[in-house]
């Protein structure tokens, strides 16, 4: 019998360099229509450099897949000819999942697609957080959040968790807070959801919210910082977050902070995760009389109440994460430095002696995360909404 020839280079090159222009021509439409709609076709062109014809090809598409819809009002413009029609994102037929999984709790949650959390919920953990257990739990919880909210399609679910997250096998490799290692969490969910899986660690996803949704939008390069319980960071450059062999790029949590005094489980002292962690915050706080047991909010609260001993804490304590940015800040030289810690949240002292332990003129460049009352639901739900930007033609019919 003959045989079918086998592909060479010359002839499967120009298919994935197509299929790859197409990728990319699609996503920047899509995320200029995010950031610039109501918008028309003709400025999208402008913006993008792509041709108005590819442009409105494009725009028909995304139509017909629900992601996008013309304006009700056409945009008049002065002279003959047919006025122009804006399109814009379509953010009220689709959603997707978000699922995070902090070392107190599990936040599950739907976003539109503009970002925006639509509704969550906190599902505390009560004993040993086994993990099938929490992510039979997750995928309840978002059964129950679609029930609530009717009309509600969901396109995915996104995954994030501090520790050692691999994305590309949709695994945590290693959570030592947890106790996890080696959980198949795209298989978990994806089992019980029924719904495409998508994974990672919680500073990238936060890293893909920022450049999407938030005040890094535009910037070539950022930095996330995230001081939880887990304490780590993201990097990302021309909208690429670095991933690193087997996603371990992040893992800061070794660093050495200057002036640090906390023993670190691996015998040093002044590792940062030992440093700045919640649990050593609040264990500090228990010991000066300021709270009675584990959880941060309260330290923030007595502080807000007037507690000296809290002020002092949480200001410390961001002055010490702007010299672990600091530190970063040399290494990457990112234009725009996000970080996530609770402190930075919700006081203006604490943004001030962050901005106080980076100095060097490069306080600027330093900002609090864009979701501040919504951090962790947002974290998860990224995860999915980054991929859908990144290949908005690939979103599956089935869902629609």
């Amino acid at each position: 019998m003959p045989r079918t020839a086998a592909p060479t280079l010359t002839s499967t090159v120009p298919r994935i360099a197509d299929r790859d222009r197409r990728r990319t021509s699609a996503s920047v439409i899509l995320r200029s229509v995010l950031e610039h709609g109501p918008v028309a076709r003709s400025t999208i062109a402008r913006l993008t450099g792509l041709s108005p014809a590819s442009v409105t090809d494009y725009c028909a598409r995304f139509t017909e897949l629900g992601l996008i819809r013309e304006s009700v009002a056409p945009r008049q413009v002065k002279g003959v000819g047919r006025p122009h029609v804006p399109v814009d994102l379509d953010d009220s037929r689709f959603v997707v999942c978000g699922v995070h999984v902090a070392v107190p709790y599990t936040t599950v949650a739907l976003l539109d697609l503009r970002g925006r959390v639509v509704a969550d919920r906190e599902l505390k953990h009560s004993g040993a957080i086994e993990p099938y257990g929490v992510l039979a739990r997750a995928a309840d919880g978002l059964a129950a959040l679609l029930d609530e909210t009717p009309g509600s399609r969901p396109l995915g679910v996104g995954f994030a968790a501090g520790g050692w997250v691999d994305r590309d096998t949709g695994t945590v490799v290693a959570h030592p807070l947890l106790g996890w290692r080696e959980v198949p969490v795209r298989e978990v969910l994806g089992a019980r959801t029924g719904l495409p899986v998508h994974v990672d660690g919680h500073a990238r996803a936060l890293v893909n919210a920022e450049r999407l949704f938030g005040r890094a939008r535009g910037s070539g390069s950022v930095l996330h910082l995230f001081v939880g319980n887990v304490v780590d960071a993201a990097f990302a450059t021309h909208d690429e977050v670095h991933h690193g062999p087997r996603s371990q790029a992040g893992a800061i949590a070794h660093l050495p902070v200057p002036g640090g005094t906390e023993t670190c489980e691996c015998g040093r002292v002044g590792c940062l995760q030992a440093e700045l962690s919640e649990r050593t915050l609040c264990r500090r706080a228990r010991a000066a009389g300021v709270i009675e047991g584990v959880n941060p909010v309260h330290v923030v609260a007595a502080a807000a109440a007037g507690d000296r001993e809290a002020v002092r804490l949480l200001v410390e304590r961001a002055s010490a994460v702007g010299r672990a940015a600091r530190l970063l800040l040399d290494v990457l030289n990112p234009e725009t430095v996000v970080v996530t810690e609770m402190g930075v949240i919700h006081r203006e002292d604490c943004l001030a002696a962050l901005r106080s332990g980076v100095g060097d003129g490069r306080a600027t460049a330093v900002v609090p995360t864009s979701f501040p009352d919504s951090v962790l639901a947002v974290a998860g739900g990224s995860v999915a909404l980054d991929v859908l930007y990144r290949d908005p033609l690939a979103v599956s019919p089935e869902a629609i």
